[in-house]
C-alpha cells in the first residue's frame, strides 16, 4: 500500500504546473505563447530569465521531493525510482492542464539528483556545454538525458536506478521529437532568437 501511495504522490507532485502558474501571474498562457510548451524553457522565452530560473528550481524540487517521500515510505530503490518516474510523467502529462505539460528535463534532474547525483552532475555539465556551443536548449536537453542514462548504467548505482534513468531519458527524447524534426529542418529556435 505504501508503494501505491508513493507513486501516486510522485505523480501529483510532478503534475503541479509551476511554469504555467508563474507565467500566468505575468498574464501569459504558456500553452498559447512561445513554443506552446509548459516548461521552464518557454518561461524563459515569454517572461524572462528570473521566472525561468524559479520555474526550473521548482520543477527540480518536485522531482526530488517525490523520491525523498518514497524513500521514507518504503525500503529499497524500486519504489523511489517508480515515484520519481511518476513525477516525470506527471510533469509531462498533468491532469490539471488536460495532460499537456512540459518535457520533464528539470523534474528528471531533481529525481536523479537524489538517486544518482554523480550522473546528474555530469549530465548537467553536458547540458551547459551543448547549449553554449549550439545555442539550442533542445540539443542540451537531449544530450543531457542520454548522458544521464549512460552514466547511471555504467556507474555505481542499483540496477533499478539505472533502468529508471534509461526510461526517463527515453521519455525526454520522445518529448523532444518535434524539436528533433525542427533541428533536422533547420527551423529550431536558438537561445535568444526572437519569437
Amino acid at each position: 500500500m505504501e508503494e501505491v501511495i508513493a507513486v501516486a504522490f510522485g505523480y501529483l507532485a510532478g503534475s503541479v504546473p509551476f511554469a504555467f502558474l508563474l507565467a500566468r501571474r505575468r498574464g501569459v498562457d504558456l500553452r498559447r505563447e512561445g513554443s506552446g510548451n509548459v516548461g521552464a524553457a518557454n518561461v524563459l522565452r515569454t517572461t524572462g530569465v528570473s521566472n525561468a530560473v524559479v520555474a526550473m528550481c521548482l520543477d527540480l524540487a518536485k522531482g526530488a521531493v517525490a523520491v525523498l517521500v518514497a524513500q521514507r515510505l518504503s525500503a529499497g530503490p524500486a519504489t523511489p525510482v517508480a515515484s520519481g518516474l511518476a513525477a516525470v510523467i506527471g510533469h509531462v502529462y498533468p491532469a490539471w492542464l488536460g495532460f499537456r505539460g512540459g518535457k520533464g528535463v528539470a523534474t528528471a534532474a531533481g529525481v536523479f539528483a537524489v538517486l544518482a547525483p554523480v550522473a546528474v552532475v555530469t549530465a548537467s555539465a553536458v547540458f551547459v556545454v551543448a547549449v553554449w556551443v549550439t545555442r539550442y536548449v533542445s540539443v542540451g536537453s537531449i544530450a543531457a538525458a542520454v548522458t544521464l542514462a549512460v552514466m547511471a548504467a555504467t556507474g555505481d548505482v542499483p540496477s533499478a536506478v539505472a533502468v529508471g534513468a534509461t526510461v526517463a531519458a527515453g521519455i525526454i527524447v520522445y518529448c523532444h521529437r518535434g524539436n528533433i524534426s525542427r533541428l533536422l529542418a533547420g527551423t529550431e529556435r536558438r537561445v535568444g532568437e526572437r519569437l
